[in-house]
């Protein structure tokens, strides 16, 4: 167990890590390194999922639990809009299609969406942690 002081900072290093992904997502996209820029793209979204679920007191490392704990918590809740967990389901899926599967392609446009996505769905976050 984490004390508030180390839970707080390692909250603020993941925010960092998801804002500084949305970066190289961008720059990977531009540079049509679109397969590397899903997986970045979801990992963007898991940085800031991680801080929120700091922020909960929920760990994991398991990527399955920590969305499951997600649409628990605040899709199935209301408290954040169903789009959300909408956007983090493609993204993960798309990221495991990505890394995983033999001859996967995304177009431009596609990855420009999900990055778009990531973009609204990292602020998201921020805006409900800060509250």
């Amino acid at each position: 167990m984490i004390d508030e002081k180390d839970r707080d900072s390692l909250i603020e290093y993941r925010m960092q890590q998801a804002f500084d992904t949305i970066e190289l997502a961008k720059f990977l996209v531009s540079n049509d390194k679109l397969a590397i820029a899903v997986n970045r793209i979801y990992y963007g979204m898991y940085y800031a999922l991680t801080a929120l679920a700091l922020e909960n007191q929920f760990e994991t490392s398991k990527h399955g639990q920590l969305i499951g704990w997600f649409n628990r918590e605040y899709i199935a809740s209301k408290k954040l809009d169903s789009i959300f967990g909408k956007i983090l389901r493609n993204a993960f899926q798309n990221r495991t299609k990505g890394d995983y599967d033999a001859f996967i392609s995304f177009s431009k446009s596609e990855v420009e969406l999900m990055l778009d996505e990531m973009i609204v769905f990292i602020e998201r976050i921020k805006n409900t942690l800060n509250k």
